[in-house]
């Protein structure tokens, strides 16, 4: 009997392209309603303060418009403990541009026109919204997000920094990074019978669920959310944002209406979270043969006053180098601002920006070449848990990368290059994932009469490949071919997943697929000799317990390296080469996988010389709140993006010996660039974005 080829590790193409390209595949907005209805959300102009006054009566009385919805004729929610989404239920104003009402209609065009009717009188009250290392109001939030503790001491660092042979002590800073995925996010709601509706671009359609219930005080199984494609979330869309509530509240206020949501732009500065601004304090401590005997990293960062989302910054910096003596801190401060929420790589990507540019100073200060320092640093085990490492190939990553590169016999010397008018720089940084494997999930496969299998599990698909690796996986463990596989995902009245975040879904989901597989082939023979019932026959299986997860610390890891070119009349930055190399365990799928580390390392592009929201102190509102304004990388801002792969074995992860990719790539990325930067022009950029003004002090290029 010819055995069909393993699934694991080929580069299929995506099981779902043929719909994409051809715009078949529905994402939430699109879904076919009958006589749907418009909703437009109405904004409060202050940052702080309480409505006094409403008037309503222009906006309903124009035609079309089905209800006008603020504070005083909203549906009551059951829970405001979650204040994010528990909205227009008083008369306060929390942040400048919160939802405060909102207009359903016949058409998008009579809400919006409506929507600028309603008249609002508002009481304000001074506002603070600019986050300050020295702000008085610090405080020590009880953990960080991911169950972090909120600081972290070994040894006694101080002692160590004050005795070090050479020392480092440096701030590094990020400002805030919005959410802005392809798709906006966007709800059709419809409440009927005591039962609702959701189509929603969502990364877990059971958590979204839950949120929905509890805020509402609904029996979860009298709502259904179903959420196939998703075009781009990056964590905007894990947790439940005032939109989603916006959306409800409107249904609510038409039954048996189906009521339309899409953002705009502008509202997605604001309502679907972003990654806070972060304030770091490194410092290192090396002998005279450059090896750290100290690390502190303090970082400052802010939250909203009115919902906590403390960012876990300083978390890598406990994992990633030996120091017997090292320290970490997160201080926050409350601040009358939107929710910041997870954002790809959270905590990890500002905190090893920070880490990885201190540690190429700190190279540079120790006389070494910054590859083999890094080399030189590395923990024989996980120095915050004392564990061993399930693998940690970090070192091959960048002998690899160096190698790929062309890193051998780089002149360290700053400005020493320079091509028609233009100083060239090379920069390394490392990055480093944990491998998450989060509880909550549970698959069925059935297989039929016909010999084909379904398989079914909520899970979601934000562009990322989800249809086809889960389609690989559940093939491997049937041993069947992939054609014989049907995946069903993003539906709540499939058995329920744990939503898509922290790198962690293949994790996850395909463990529980994987048990589900080993049930059914079991039951099959064990229960019917090896033949299909005329009826067919299925298993279930919830997501079985890692043996090994407190005996190892599990992470992904690879190296980055950067090429730059800096103008010298104009401090332009142009990047013509990155290159990254990565240990992530076995790659399901190398094309899907190469694509999710591509994207990552372009949106680390984008961190290190482009994004910056931009928040007018004086009303309290991001003023650069469009992508004309606020600036993402696109194609023509990196030459060529190589991404490659060391093989890793490692059998303690998962069954499938995989590690997530999603997030990896765009860790380190930044600080790679900023460190090629340093070495193109001599200047040091320890605040992103790295803009042309950083080269000139008074009009006089600096650093030569």
């Amino acid at each position: 009997m010819t055995m069909p080829a393993r699934a694991i590790g080929t580069p299929l193409d995506r099981l779902d392209g043929p719909q994409k390209v051809t715009g078949t595949a529905r994402y939430a907005f699109e879904h076919p309603v009958e006589r749907p209805a418009y909703l437009h959300p109405v904004q409060a102009t202050i940052a702080l303060g309480r409505i006094v006054g409403v008037d309503t009566t222009v906006a309903s009385a124009e035609p079309g418009v089905l209800a006008v919805l603020t504070h005083q004729n909203a549906a009551r929610v059951a829970s405001v403990d979650d204040p994010e989404v528990a909205i227009l239920q008083d008369a306060e104003v929390r942040y400048r541009g919160q939802f405060v009402g909102g207009v359903v209609a016949e058409t998008s065009e009579i809400a919006r026109r409506a929507a600028d009717l309603v008249r609002f009188e508002y009481q304000a009250r001074p506002h603070d919204v600019e986050l300050r290392a020295d702000h008085p109001d610090r405080y020590a939030p009880e953990t960080v997000n991911g169950g972090f503790a909120t600081d972290s001491v070994r040894g006694d660092p101080e002692r160590a920094l004050s005795t070090a042979a050479v020392r480092l002590d440096a701030t590094y800073t990020t400002p805030r990074y919005q959410h802005n995925p392809i798709e906006p996010h966007s709800t059709i709601a419809v409440w009927a019978d005591g039962h609702l509706t959701l189509h929603v671009a969502s990364q877990g359609v059971h958590r979204l669920r839950d949120s929905i219930a509890a805020l509402f005080g609904l029996d979860p199984e009298r709502i259904r959310v179903i959420s196939p494609h998703v075009g781009g979330a990056f964590g905007g869309k894990l947790h439940a944002h005032p939109d989603v509530a916006l959306a409800v509240l409107a249904a609510m206020a038409v039954p048996g209406r189906a009521v339309k949501l899409a953002l705009t732009r502008q509202q997605m500065f604001i309502h679907v979270g972003y990654r806070t601004p972060t304030i770091q304090r490194i410092r290192l401590g090396a002998d005279a043969e450059g090896r750290l005997v100290a690390v502190a990293h303090d970082v400052v960062q802010q939250t909203a006053r009115i919902k906590e989302f403390a960012e876990q910054s300083a978390s890598p910096t406990r994992v990633m180098y030996a120091a017997a003596d090292r320290s970490t801190t997160h201080r926050m401060v409350a601040l009358d601002v939107p929710v910041p929420t997870i954002m790809r790589a959270p905590g990890k990507t500002p905190g090893m920006y920070a880490l990885e540019s201190a540690m190429d100073e700190m190279a540079i200060a120790c006389g070494q070449d910054p590859v083999e320092f890094r080399i030189a640093n590395e923990p024989a085990t996980d120095p915050e848990r004392d564990l061993p490492f399930s693998s940690r190939n970090l070192v091959a990553c960048l002998r690899e990368g160096a190698r790929r590169f062309g890193w051998d016999g780089r002149d360290p010397t700053p400005r020493a290059r320079r091509r028609a008018g233009w100083l060239v720089g090379t920069g390394v940084a490392a990055s480093m994932y944990p491998v998450y494997r989060l509880p909550g999930s549970s698959a069925m496969i059935r297989l039929g009469p016909d010999g084909r299998y379904t398989v079914s599990i909520g899970a979601a698909d934000l562009g990322t490949g989800t249809w086809t690796t889960l389609t690989q996986i559940a093939a491997d463990a049937l041993d069947v071919p992939v054609g014989r596989i049907e995946l069903r995902i993003g539906d709540t009245l499939l058995p329920q997943a744990m939503a898509a975040g922290g790198s962690s879904g293949m994790t996850s989901w395909g463990s529980s697929v994987v048990e589900a597989a080993r049930r059914l082939r079991a039951r099959l023979a064990d229960e019917h000799g090896g033949v299909v019932p005329a009826e067919g026959i299925e298993a279930s299986a919830e997501m079985p317990d890692n043996p090994y997860a407190d005996r190892f610390a599990m992470y992904a890891f690879g190296a980055q390296f950067a090429e730059v070119r800096v103008c010298e009349e104009t401090g332009e930055v142009r990047v013509p080469r990155l290159l990254g190399v990565f240990a992530a365990g076995r790659i399901i799928n190398p094309k899907t996988g190469r694509s999710q580390l591509l994207g990552g390392m372009t949106m680390g592009l984008s961190m290190a010389l482009h994004e910056r929201a931009v928040v007018d102190p004086r009303f309290g509102y991001v003023v650069n709140h469009d992508l004309a304004e606020y600036h993402i990388a696109t194609n023509a801002d990196v030459g060529s993006v190589e991404v490659h792969f060391v093989e890793e074995d490692d059998p303690y992860v998962n069954p499938m010996g995989s590690k997530g990719i999603g997030e990896l790539g765009i860790v380190g990325t930044a600080a790679a660039i900023a460190n090629a930067v340093q070495h193109a022009t001599g200047v040091r950029v320890r605040d992103l974005p790295i803009t042309p003004d950083r080269f000139f002090a008074d009009g006089v290029p600096t650093g030569g």
